[in-house]
């Protein structure tokens, strides 16, 4: 792995250099994808399968094992970005870096400022990942800036958090994906491999990934909850966004993918 030398516009002056990932090793721009983050497992047959083994290492091997045999690859999904008082790591944040309420149960948003706490709690996730056998990596509520998370987040402040992510990722030999934060999709694509976007279609901000990721070779995955197929399917196909609906609820079922 190596850092990229690149010039840095002045406003992101403390974003970290870019960390590159393994050449090849993310899902390909046209791919398909299961968005599974409780109850059962979905079956091994797609070729980005998001299932929630989170730091917890709910999935072990002979499962991530079962994907790779199909063809497939397995991203593990890590909250970064809110406190959830049921992990087993939960007692190693500190009262400081635990904010306001973010509407989930038994969740708070995170001071993201305090990356000297955050980011080593967040390399020991990964390093659960990588032990699995993961493919990649999706951080989850990485826009805490835009929220009212109960600090004085600034969009500088999030974008050295995810770039920090990204490259965290990478170091790991994972791909990462860059989930929602769609405000800052042109300052961050170039450090994540894909994109996960839940809803782009319901709010009308899917375009920032057809320039940044889809015109650069990455695939986005698009998740949507409350329209319905025909009032999605046919833009995100015509975009070469790889999208599904699901329910809320993010159970293996029901899903059902646009192509």
């Amino acid at each position: 792995m190596k850092a990229i030398t690149a010039s840095v516009a002045t406003t992101l002056a403390t974003v970290p250099l870019r960390i590159e990932s393994l050449p090849s090793s993310g899902p390909t721009v046209r791919s398909s994808i299961k968005f599974n983050l409780t109850g059962n497992l979905p079956e091994a047959s797609d070729t980005a399968t998001s299932v929630g083994a989170g730091p917890a290492g709910r999935v072990g091997r002979p499962y991530i094992g079962a994907i790779h045999a199909a063809g497939g690859k397995a991203i593990c999904y890590v909250d970064a970005g809110t406190w959830e008082n049921w992990r087993a790591d939960a007692n190693q944040f500190p009262a400081s870096v635990q904010g306001a309420k973010n509407g989930w149960p038994g969740e708070r948003w995170l001071d993201i400022r305090q990356t000297s706490i955050l980011l080593p709690i967040m390399e020991a996730r990964v390093q659960k990942c990588r032990t699995a056998g993961f493919d990649g990596v999706e951080w989850d509520n990485v826009d805490g800036y835009s929220n009212r998370s109960g600090f004085p987040l600034t969009a500088n402040d999030q974008l050295v958090y995810d770039a920090s992510l990204a490259n965290l990722a990478h170091t790991y030999g994972l791909t990462v994906a860059m989930k929602n934060d769609v405000e800052q999709v042109p300052n961050l694509a170039s450090y994540f491999d894909y994109a996960i976007n839940e809803q782009c279609q319901q709010y009308n901000e899917c375009g920032n990934y057809t320039t940044y990721f889809i015109n650069a070779g990455k695939t986005t995955f698009q998740v949507e909850y409350k329209l319905s197929l025909t009032k999605f399917c046919p833009q995100a196909n015509a975009a070469n966004r790889n999208a599904i609906t699901k329910t809320f609820d993010l159970f293996d079922t029901p899903w059902t993918s646009c192509r």
